[in-house]
């Protein structure tokens, strides 16, 4: 099916991410048997919501940004997903991620919808005071929307523990009450859950585990390149390192490090926590440029950056055994293509970095209830959850011979499709 459907508030000629997702619905469509009558659903957000948020610079002016909430779909719960500060987050990116929420919520089966929420900011020009105030507006802005039986914010790139903070207070102020589910991704003296932070990076070693054995890739000793050395990357090197895997090369915003015989990783968080970034660190052999970072050689490779980085010319360079999608959307369809084409097995971003969308429903789980888990059952669970999803994804890849990112989408789209289906369409 061609993409005949194309909203009045994009640019035809470059649909940005949210074409990218939907060449992927397009790939599963024909795999939807009866339920395929519902498939125009998945390629129609079900809400969007554009908002200003002014605040007062410390310096007295007033400054505006734009601000998104979008929710995908809510067939199968409350929407879910997080909210990101960018400077190039567009209304295309946020409606790729809540999509792609969507769809990795439904192939863990969890019971929420998905959403995505950013503003258009660079937050390293904010001082703290005016983040505060640009999270409190923002929250006041798409209060209407948020709840925690509706939509549930979650940290995302440039958020962390402390805007969740600020939003779950900003909205008790609105409401006139304490509800602590609204968001997740919280610190754990307001309810956070333990092992959420780690959780995304934990979840891509989890299926990375799952992948490595069905590859025949042994991890003790693996070579594993890092794109991203944030929340995901930086966990999931710790983790991989742990297991007795070398991380060979390292790349973020600041530069590109390698080495032959494996980073300390404890030394580079300690580097990184200081420098604000990976360049400079002295216990690598070399750094390299930006480019040359696809060149290397490695038995998984995760990039765990921003979307679009793996296209087909860098597709055509790599030299790799299993990719692990940490970020959201790192891989092109075209060069999904390529990478099929050279047997390297690609574990997507709906499959791969779910673990941070599952520990937040256990936290919110645990917000509703008030009763908290140790983070051993947290950790447990979490693996027992990914370890399932990724088993009955690759079982569906296998029988109907398509890739892991089809056959999550395959499991995704049937839960969610179902769903709208014996709802039925109201009134």
């Amino acid at each position: 099916m061609s993409h005949d459907y194309i909203p009045s508030y994009l640019n035809p000629n470059d649909l940005g991410p949210w074409g990218q997702y939907l060449q992927q619905v397009d790939r599963v469509a024909p795999h939807l048997g009866s339920l395929s009558r519902w498939v125009e659903t998945l390629k129609r957000p079900k809400r969007i919501l554009t908002v200003d948020v002014p605040i007062e610079r410390d310096d007295g002016t007033i400054a505006h940004y734009e601000g998104y909430r979008v929710q995908h779909n809510l067939s199968r719960g409350p929407g879910k997903g997080g909210v990101r500060f960018h400077q190039d987050v567009t209304l295309s990116e946020v409606m790729a991620l809540s999509a792609w929420m969507s769809v990795k919520n439904a192939a863990v089966n969890v019971p929420y919808g998905g959403a995505k929420g950013g503003i258009r900011v660079d937050p390293s020009t904010l001082s703290k005071g005016e983040l505060q105030r640009l999270t409190r507006r923002y929250t006041s802005e798409i209060s209407m929307l948020i709840g925690p039986t509706k939509d549930i914010p979650a940290p995302d790139v440039n958020t962390n523990e402390q805007v969740m903070a600020w939003m779950m207070d900003s909205y008790a102020m609105i409401e006139g009450n304490l509800s602590t589910g609204v968001v997740t991704g919280k610190p754990i003296s307001l309810g956070g859950s333990l092992g959420r932070r780690e959780a995304t990076g934990r979840g891509v070693f989890v299926v990375g585990q799952e992948a490595a054995t069905r590859r025949g890739v042994a991890l003790a000793g693996a070579r594993i390149a890092i794109q991203g050395f944030g929340n995901v990357g930086g966990t999931a090197a710790t983790i991989f390192a742990d297991a007795g895997a070398k991380i060979v090369a390292v790349q973020d915003h600041t530069g590109t490090i390698v080495r032959e015989g494996g980073l300390d990783v404890a030394q580079l968080h300690k580097h990184v926590a200081e420098a604000g970034g990976v360049k400079g660190f002295p216990g690598a052999d070399a750094t390299l440029d930006r480019d040359a970072f696809w060149d290397i050689e490695s038995d998984i490779l995760i990039p765990a950056a921003l979307e679009r980085q793996i296209t087909a010319d860098v597709a055509a360079r790599l030299k790799t055994k299993i990719i692990l999608e940490g970020a959201n959307g790192p891989t092109t369809p075209e060069a999904d293509d390529i990478l099929a084409d050279k047997d390297v097995l690609v574990v997507p971003d709906v499959l791969a970095n779910a673990g941070g969308v599952t520990v937040s429903y256990f936290e919110w789980v645990q917000d509703f209830s008030s009763f908290f888990w140790t983070e051993d059952e947290i950790n447990a669970r979490l693996t027992r959850i990914m370890q399932s999803a990724f088993g009955a994804v690759w079982d569906v890849a296998q029988e109907k011979k398509v890739s892991l990112r089809t056959a999550t989408f395959i499991v995704a789209c049937t839960r969610i499709l179902q769903a709208r289906e014996v709802r039925g369409l109201y009134p």
